[in-house]
């Protein structure tokens, strides 16, 4: 405690004291700050370290309950003990005291001479992020795969000719280069798809195949042909 009450007595005779003042009144800047910015999600305090006994000086989005004037927390006494204690702290977990989990973030604050002075913390309360989190994985889980293949894009022009090249491409080959008995087998799978009932379809199938419309009539089975 020997740091403590060397500050304190620099506080009340020289520039030392000033420098921590100064430093104090420009935390509460960002405590103002932050607090706008980050509302309702995340506390923010800053503690004046040379007062562990009543070190909360500001506070926004008061998640916690604390008051100003309340004690150093666990992380702000180990920074007055310990000069050496790490300056950031980031994204640990902790505990809001109504159980309530956080995130928190822990800046200590030190003065020209190297010693701290103050401390700012964020504290975010992570529990509706979770809940949220969980709501929206359940509503983009889907169920079991449908009956058959669906997109939702429109149906219209280029749709046949898409799907024949797929269909020759999956066979290492182009709509031209198909075999009688695959250009069979594709046409039947345009059918069944539903996309010989686009308008121009039998069309577009002639053109992707370079053969006649009547050629295409043939691909088909005889109970299926218009």
């Amino acid at each position: 405690m020997s740091n403590i009450m060397k500050l304190s007595r620099e506080t009340c005779s020289g520039q030392p004291g000033d420098e921590n003042a100064l430093l104090l009144r420009e935390g509460r800047k960002i405590v103002e700050a932050l607090g706008q910015t980050l509302a309702p999600l995340v506390e923010v305090v800053l503690h004046d370290l040379t007062r562990p006994e009543h070190s909360v000086v500001a506070i926004a989005n008061n998640l916690s309950g604390r008051q100003v004037g309340d004690a150093a927390t666990e992380m702000g006494v180990a920074r007055i003990t310990d000069p050496g204690f790490p300056e950031v702290v980031p994204n640990y977990p902790n505990r809001f005291p109504d159980g309530r989990p956080a995130k928190s973030t822990s800046i200590g604050l030190k003065n020209s001479a190297g010693e701290y002075v103050a401390a700012l913390c964020l504290n975010m309360d992570v529990s509706l992020l979770g809940a949220v989190t969980a709501g929206l994985g359940q509503l983009i889980q889907t169920g079991t795969a449908a009956p058959v293949t669906e997109t939702l894009a429109p149906r219209g022009a280029g749709c046949v000719r898409e799907a024949l090249e797929r269909f020759a491409a999956a066979r290492n080959t182009t709509p031209i280069g198909m075999t009688l008995a695959q250009r069979r087998e594709a046409v039947r799978e345009l059918a069944s798809g539903g996309l010989l009932n686009l308008r121009h379809a039998l069309a577009d199938v002639a053109a992707t195949l370079g053969v006649a419309r009547s050629t295409v009539y043939t691909y088909l089975p005889a109970e299926e042909r218009p």
